[in-house]
């Protein structure tokens, strides 16, 4: 970025002027929409003309161009005036912005991905500057482009906790391609925010954690120019004292209006008014961007070699992972990794090994990492590659959530599932994130349970759509299968199989083996079963179970180191709801646990081979 040119008064009063259309057109559309945030939408109206019409370089026709800077709009309830400015631009038609949360127009309340304008949907607070980090950090690290990233919150999210995780990670990996723009106009919700219009407070927290920061007067357009036109070797914030509600007579500064329309004869007064201040009809045009981000292909990422194992060899499948992991690196470059500090748990060390730059330690902030692979994720850029913890993720359900409102395509590996991590008791153990992942839309759930089948896994979620969640364990098991299997999303596996099997056991990860063992034990009593291996928990092989249980009288038997609520067990039963002659027996965790030896927890819990062998025991004698 070169150094400051001052824009000459002609420049200065179309901006001035941009921004009060810009008002006009959100005062306008929540209106129409007799709902929105009008007031949340005026304070930032100078903020986004200086943004959009002097300082950020982009294809107003194209606005997910890989080479335009990138817009966040972290309060996402400020939509209209995004909308408005697109509609400046012209890329949306002016008339459209009057059809803001119909349901017949792409203008949602908040923004979403269907808006090609939109990389990342907002409005759950303190995500945005998370999904910027990435993006910024794939401006600068990997694509290596001019690309410059802008990030807009309101003072309100300042109080999220993200929003700092972010704020660390900007500071720690020197994203001088970031800005974020604190739109500081004093009011929340339902209160004024906590520092008000303290903006000395926000400066020094801003600058503790690594980033330049300049107070601006935020409805200034020259002071604006001046703020977004400094290059510094770091972040930068822009710290705008602005008032809620700006423009708008009797309203601005005023508490009680947030979310309100303001009624059609108070709005057209009001139009009036601020349309009297516009001295030319004149639009600013876009300026291009420098051209410099390259090409990328994150199609058909296959394995370059079949896995190695050999049947009968013990690994766990968190260090399968990692060996996956490292091994698909190499097929393509714009596969990384993400981790929360816990690289020497979960295997990740091993991808960073083989590709150092590649890799992005987190720290211990599992939301921010989630946003940040949401980030890397946005415009086809990279695969991305996050692990930690399966229990620590649930910390980040809302950003999951959003990630997959984003429509965004980011795989999350959680290890140290359930009950058979053992000694480090409750607090480390997943027994709930089977029911998460499940529970969050077009996800994909794996559940291998050898190294062959981690993978696999690993090389389908690289090529699947949306949110792939993949649950490792922390014991060694055997391998099961031969190199040459092929694994297929919602396929799964008759592990053991016999002419007279008399139930289906399913199990998965540890409880696939217990169920192998069980069926040891149980042969000696003339008592066969088959042995199913789910592999994706959801989408789920409803065809095969149905086959299975109606190969073996009708019994199915279920068994999980998870909780009761929410796992596989329950994802079968509503696989197999309402088919006739089918029952299902559920085997899983019913209480908080405790440290212990894995084998000790396993039989505590009743989901070990004993407990296994004596529920098939009791199925068949009750027939």
């Amino acid at each position: 970025m070169e150094g400051y040119h001052k824009p000459d008064q002609q420049k200065l009063q179309a901006l001035k002027d941009t921004a009060n259309r810009l008002r006009i057109s959100s005062i306008q559309a929540t209106t129409a929409a007799g709902s929105g945030h009008p007031t949340s939408c005026c304070s930032a109206a100078e903020i986004m003309a200086v943004l959009f019409f002097h300082t950020m370089r982009y294809k107003s026709q194209d606005p997910r161009n890989p080479h335009n800077d990138r817009f966040v709009l972290s309060k996402g309830h400020a939509a209209p005036i995004l909308y408005a400015v697109w509609a400046e631009a012209g890329f949306l038609p002016e008339a459209e912005l009057l059809n803001l949360r119909k349901i017949s127009s792409d203008l949602d309340g908040h923004p979403v991905p269907k808006q090609a304008f939109t990389d990342v949907a907002t409005g759950s607070l303190g995500q945005g500057l998370g999904a910027a980090c990435g993006m910024a950090y794939t401006g600068k690290y990997f694509d290596k482009a001019s690309y410059r990233v802008y990030c807009m919150l309101g003072d309100g999210e300042l109080s999220e906790g993200s929003v700092w995780e972010a704020m660390a990670f900007a500071g720690i990996y020197k994203l001088d391609n970031l800005v974020a723009i604190l739109d500081i106009n004093r009011l929340g919700q339902s209160e004024p925010a906590p520092l008000q219009h303290q903006l000395d407070v926000y400066q020094k927290r801003c600058e503790a954690f690594g980033w330049h920061s300049v107070i601006v007067d935020g409805h200034s357009v020259e002071e604006l120019c001046k703020a977004f036109g400094q290059a510094k070797h770091q972040p930068t914030a822009v710290i705008a004292k602005t008032f809620k509600g700006r423009g708008i007579t009797g309203v601005e500064d005023k508490e009680s209006w947030h979310g309100k329309p303001l009624p059609k004869n108070m709005a057209d007064q009001v139009i009036q008014e601020i349309h009297s201040q516009i001295q030319s009809k004149k639009k600013i045009l876009a300026t291009p961007p420098q051209e410099d981000a390259p090409s990328v292909d994150i199609t058909n990422i296959r394995m370059p070699t079949p896995p190695s194992y050999k049947v009968g060899d013990k690994i766990a499948t968190r260090k399968a992972y990692g060996q996956a992991l490292a091994k698909l690196g190499h097929a393509s470059d714009r596969v990384i990794a993400l981790d929360g500090d816990t690289k020497n748990s979960t295997f990740s060390e091993t991808f960073k090994k083989e590709h150092p730059d590649r890799f992005i330690e987190c720290y211990i902030a599992e939301q921010n990492m989630v946003s940040i692979a949401v980030g890397c994720a946005t415009r086809n850029r990279t695969v991305p590659f996050c692990s930690t913890f399966a229990a620590f993720y649930t910390r980040a359900f809302d950003q999951i959530r959003m990630a997959a409102i984003s429509e965004s395509n980011i795989n999350l590996c959680g290890s140290h599932c359930g009950v058979s991590i053992g000694e480090d008791g409750p607090s480390q153990m997943a027994l709930e994130d089977l029911a998460m992942f499940r529970s969050v839309p077009m996800s994909t759930v794996f559940y291998p349970s050898d190294g062959v089948a981690t993978e696999k896994a690993v090389e389908l979620a690289a090529n699947t759509k949306g949110i792939c969640f993949i649950r490792t364990s922390r014991p060694e098991n055997a391998i099961i299968y031969n190199s040459n299997e092929d694994f297929q999303v919602g396929q799964a596996k008759v592990v053991l199989k016999s002419k007279d099997d008399q139930v289906t056991v399913i199990g998965a990860g540890v409880t696939l083996h217990e169920a192998l063992a069980a069926a040891d034990l149980l042969k000696k009593e003339k008592i066969n079963i088959r042995v199913l291996d789910p592999f994706t928990i959801k989408p789920l092989d409803r065809k095969l179970i149905l086959d299975s249980a109606r190969a073996t009288k009708g019994r199915i038997l279920t068994v999980e180191d998870h909780y009761y609520e929410g796992g596989i067990g329950e994802a079968v039963s509503s696989a197999v709801v309402g088919e006739p002659g089918i029952t299902v027996t559920r085997l899983a965790v019913a209480r908080v646990p405790r440290s212990g030896k894995p084998a000790e927890l396993l039989k505590m819990f009743g989901i070990d081979k004993d407990a296994i062998a004596q529920a098939v025991r009791g199925l068949v004698t009750k027939a």
